[in-house]
């Protein structure tokens, strides 16, 4: 009886994992990090402002990371920098 419990919470502990990677919110329901915002920012100074916030929210929700400032500092966020476009250049700005 105590193993059956014990193999319980072991697999509800897994389950609760599990879906903190699905949803993108921790067990306890902390919020990453708001990608709206961060890009809206990042791309205050693009010329190209709507083209600019699709990429990089794009590159916010896979990388959940947005390198501070409107421009530069990519090594901040490795993921971020590296992902590229099918023709090879950098997707995200």
């Amino acid at each position: 009886m105590a193993k059956t419990k014990w193999v319980l919470a072991v697999l509800l502990l897994l389950f609760l994992l599990d879906m903190d990677n699905f949803t993108g919110q921790g067990i306890i329901g902390v919020q990453g990090i708001d990608c709206g915002s961060k890009c809206a920012y990042r791309c205050s100074k693009a010329s190209r402002n709507k083209m600019c916030l699709r990429a990089c929210n794009t590159c916010c929700q896979r990388c959940s990371c947005v390198p501070p400032g409107t421009a530069g500092n990519q090594d901040v966020c490795p993921c971020y920098a590296k992902m590229t476009t099918h023709g090879g250049r950098l997707k995200c700005p």
